[in-house]
């Protein structure tokens, strides 16, 4: 059974937005721990992304909820939560 690329098998989900983003960064701490460039690498949907200003721009309407980010950010550097009931990714073949 061939279940496609990651990129294909991702690309079957839905997402469900509530217009209100589920992901803060406290940019000073971040820029401080040197957090950039981890968030870039670690989040497999590419949600976190570093300026030429060094702050992380969040797109956290791709964010596909794993906490991966949460597990490699000190305390206090990022808020996140879980969007609203019935938002956010809905995993399809997954």
């Amino acid at each position: 059974m061939n279940l496609g690329t990651i990129t294909e098998r991702l690309a079957r989900n839905r997402y469900e937005l509530d217009g209100v983003s589920h992901i803060e960064v406290d940019q000073e701490a971040a820029r401080a721990a040197g957090l950039g460039p981890v968030l870039e690498r670690i989040c497999p949907a590419h949600v976190y992304s570093v300026g030429p200003d060094g702050l992380i721009g969040v797109l956290w309407a791709a964010c596909l909820e794993c906490g991966a980010c949460l597990a490699v950010a000190p305390p206090g550097v990022l808020t996140w939560h879980y969007p609203a009931g019935g938002t956010g990714v809905l995993y399809r073949l997954g």
